[in-house]
């Protein structure tokens, strides 16, 4: 595709102690991997660059990311993430092909960003119900994941001071974040896998996909709490998917981001060797 951005990037692993063991090299194998696999959500971030370095401040308060993993990226590995030039449409706005390839030109994930200006119909809030989050969160099952279920993730303090490790993991090195003190899509898109982790027991589970409406900045001090409705649960050769829509609240009262977030919460289980 004709390219406007070209951005390489070295993969890190963030995760190889997280709860989920899809991260961690050994158990990753069992499940036909070749290690321990790079967060979606990290490779999503990875994704944006382009966006922000093209429309500014613009993308992360009304702009949209949609990504979609294809392939494993491993700790150590250089991808290179590919923009297209940005077109203008009637129906979308400005858009933006996106793809991220790893070693040998492998095609790990595709994805598209915007640029369509504010959204004269946002949701509001009471699109998400307020429930209290899990005490004892169930296994994650057909049942405990049948559409309609609400979810609920509490409200953690974005601190702009504090940012810079976040940054350093994901391999940002946009100064657009430091210098306006705003907080990154990739730390925002965490919230939406936290909320499935943390109300639902989980073994190795794989994101999927992501699609990512912002309706807002999120700037210093900002305490980001996640709401979501299960939309859809259903099995495909041996796997079982779950869908959330997730909303993204700042200080329980502002709508900052909407999120629909697929991901593989039960892997079919490895053959025996």
């Amino acid at each position: 595709m004709g390219t406007s951005q070209r951005v390489e990037v070295i993969a890190h692993n963030t995760a190889p102690t997280s709860a989920n063991r899809i991260h961690d090299d050994e158990v990753a194998r069992r499940y036909g991997f070749g290690g321990g696999l790079v967060p979606g959500v990290d490779l999503y971030a990875y994704m944006t660059r382009p966006a922000p370095a093209t429309w500014r401040l613009d993308w992360l308060a009304e702009g949209t990311m949609q990504a979609r993993f294809l392939a494993p990226v491993y700790e150590g590995q250089t991808v290179v993430v590919v923009a297209g030039e940005p077109t203008a449409t009637e129906a979308s706005g400005l858009t933006m092909s996106i793809e991220l390839r790893g070693p040998e030109g492998t095609l790990c994930a595709i994805g598209q960003a915007g640029l369509s200006g504010p959204d004269g119909d946002r949701p509001g809030l009471s699109t998400w119900p307020v429930v209290a989050p899990a005490a004892e969160p169930p296994e994650a099952s057909p049942e405990s994941l049948a559409p309609g279920t609400a979810l609920r993730l509490p409200g953690e303090r974005f601190r702009a001071d504090r940012a810079g490790s976040y940054l350093a993991d994901v391999r940002e090195a946009l100064p657009l974040y430091r210098d306006a003190g705003v907080a990154h899509s990739g730390w925002l898109l965490r919230r939406a896998n936290q909320v499935l982790s943390r109300n639902v027991r989980l073994g190795p589970w794989i994101h999927v996909e992501s699609q990512v409406r912002h309706h807002d900045l999120v700037r210093d001090g900002t305490t980001v709490e996640a709401r979501a409705v299960v939309t859809r649960e259903w099995g495909h050769k041996g796997h079982r998917f779950v869908e959330l829509d997730v909303g993204l609240l700042a200080d329980a009262e502002r709508l900052v981001a909407r999120i629909t977030h697929t991901a593989i919460y039960r892997p079919r289980e490895p053959a025996s060797p």
